[in-house]
């Protein structure tokens, strides 16, 4: 499977998926104009990995400045993949970063 590698844009956040390492990244500012067309290809790949592994490690580490109510809807779809991984049996970390002082992004995380 082919890595992810999508850069910050204006909207839209850097997306650094490595399928071999099984290290996942999401890193800036999230409000593209259509999210679907943005993260549905993203997503379907993630998706079609995680079915795929069994016993396995994997880290996904959110970096997120910003996100709309739209990426929100997103990242309940990877939270809920990413439970599901760990219920067959690999091993899930997740990182949630924000700034020391951003109590609404460290809300969000929880």
């Amino acid at each position: 499977m082919d890595n992810i590698s999508i850069p910050a844009g204006e909207r839209s956040p850097e997306i650094a998926f490595d399928f071999e390492a099984n290290t996942f990244i999401i890193r800036g500012e999230s409000y593209p104009e259509d999210v679907n067309a943005f993260y549905g290809p993203v997503m379907e790949q993630f998706e079609a990995h995680l079915g795929a592994l069994e016993g396995s490690s994997l880290q996904f580490t959110f970096e997120l400045i910003y996100f709309n109510s739209s990426t929100a809807k997103i990242l309940i779809g990877l939270f809920e993949a990413l439970d599901a991984a760990a219920e067959t049996g690999n091993d899930v970390s997740v990182c949630w970063i924000c700034e020391e002082d951003d109590d609404n992004m460290e809300e969000m995380g929880q």
